[in-house]
């Protein structure tokens, strides 16, 4: 099942105009779809496609267990010799040797922290290998591609050595409401869009996970089948995941991401909750989480001064981790040994309250699909973030804005309710507009997005200068 990704096709495609070879790096989140989208691109546009894929490390393995597999995946591939090379740089010559210059390649390194994992000289050599061997096919893409972003950045993207090199960085995001939707098939019209957001309020917009769905069965028996069954791909995928991709200080950095997900934090409010300094420790835990998918900083301007946040919020953006640390690790252990039962969505403690702010993160993670339906499709966005004002005391009051969008002479401010709205919505809102003094020339604008059914006078008050049921950002009205 593939879906979406157009953007990142007509990219890649763009490299074949080239008359020379490729040079791509391909990051993201665990399970968000690279190495499928290089495979599918490689479909598309008819050119020969070979996968290398690093081995996870286990104890007691070595370099020589990555070359084994190395030249076990090449042989199987192009009918290269099996013998292990005797390392990496003439493994690199091996593989360069079976790409013929007469047909179109895509060579994928994928998983490539675990394919240098045991070598600290694997980036040095692999751009050797690119300067010597690979760059001289000029119908080749070489596509180094893993889950642990931050390895690729520090080796490769910040890495002075590979300057000019590189011809493209796909950071691949979750899919788009409307693309999610295409996981129900002809289901997705008939079924209440609120089953959709609520699958969607746990497991983001990841299309493994999404792969799962058994369109024949509501939200609730989905939601059980994926994570509360022993073994199950959301009961055991979080440990995997996480432990993949953060490769330092993994005690800290999870008691960082567990303070997130009742609400976004700043690293002073991190810090006091943690009852520490503030401190670049944090800073680098929250780097980390932010450079694997899991977190984002949500910083934003200003709307009273048109400048940078002084200090900005972060925001778990990744609806799986949320769902899993509120409802799942705490119960591991009785799912694991089979005595969990599940009911219902509802009995899940605080349910409403954690998928209120899922929706938001929905909305938020997919404002670019917001636009058009804001009447803002071709208007230049200087910034698009949640807000907080805080109170101050005999001054000003304090607000909170679930997305703020910015453009110039504008202020958007866009309400997210999975609930049913009536009008008491509009004094909501209208305290929040009161709260932001903005500056002269500058105009303020108010939405409302929702799931949930909505009061007639709320549409004809005329308050809102756009109302968007999130069924049109599913592409279903």
């Amino acid at each position: 099942m593939f879906f979406g990704r157009e953007e990142e096709l007509n990219q890649l495609g763009g490299l074949w105009r080239k008359s020379v070879s490729s040079l791509v790096t391909c990051r993201g989140r665990r399970r968000i779809g690279k190495s499928v989208l290089i495979e599918e691109f490689s479909r598309r546009t008819k050119a020969r496609f070979i996968k290398i894929e690093g081995k996870r490390p286990q104890k007691g393995w070595s370099n020589e267990t990555e070359l084994e597999a190395f030249a076990e995946q090449l042989a199987a591939q192009t009918g290269a010799e099996t013998t292990p090379p005797s390392n990496w740089l003439n493994a690199f010559i091996r593989l360069s040797d079976k790409i013929t210059d007469d047909e179109k390649t895509v060579v994928l390194l994928d998983e490539i922290s675990w394919l240098g994992h045991f070598d600290d000289t694997f980036a040095a050599t692999l751009k050797i290998a690119w300067d010597n061997y690979f760059k001289k096919h000029d119908k080749l893409i070489l596509v180094v591609c893993g889950s642990v972003s931050g390895w690729i950045r520090d080796n490769i993207i910040d890495n002075g050595a590979f300057l000019g090199r590189r011809s493209l960085d796909v950071v691949l995001k979750e899919l788009p409401p409307a693309e999610c939707a295409k996981f129900w098939g002809e289901a997705a019209r008939r079924i209440d869009t609120r089953e959709i957001i609520d699958v969607l309020s746990v497991t983001g917009g990841v299309p493994r996970y999404l792969e799962e769905i058994d369109p024949s069965l509501s939200a609730s028996e989905n939601i059980k089948r994926l994570c509360y069954l022993p073994n199950s791909i959301l009961r055991v995928d979080f440990d995997d995941m996480f432990n993949d991709v953060i490769t330092e200080q993994p005690v800290f950095t999870g008691k960082v991401l567990r303070l997130l997900v009742d609400g976004p934090q700043s690293v002073t409010e991190i810090a006091a909750a943690l009852d520490t300094e503030k401190s670049g420790r944090i800073s680098k835990a929250l780097d980390m989480l932010a450079e694997c998918g899991l977190v984002s900083p949500d910083s934003g301007l200003n709307p009273e001064t048109g400048t940078k946040i002084r200090e900005r919020r972060y925001r778990l953006r990744d609806n799986y981790s949320r769902f899993y640390l509120k409802f799942v690790e705490p119960v591991a252990r009785m799912i694991d040994d089979g005595s969990y039962r599940f009911g219902s969505l509802s009995m899940l403690d605080g349910w409403n309250s954690v998928m209120g702010l899922a929706f938001e993160n929905l909305v938020v993670n997919n404002y670019v699909h917001l636009l058009s339906h804001l009447h803002l499709g071709n208007t230049l966005i200087t910034s698009a973030a949640p807000y907080k004002k805080a109170a101050v005391r005999g001054r000003s009051r304090g607000c909170q804005v679930d997305l703020m969008i910015q453009a110039q002479g504008m202020i958007c401010i866009v309400e997210v309710k999975r609930c049913d709205i009536d009008k008491s919505i509009i004094a909501e809102v209208d305290r929040k507009v009161a709260c932001i003094s903005r500056p002269a020339g500058v105009s303020i604008r108010t939405a409302l997005v929702f799931d949930g059914a909505i009061a007639p006078t709320v549409e004809a008050n005329g308050y809102f200068d756009a109302i968007v049921p999130f069924s049109k950002l599913l592409g279903l009205s």
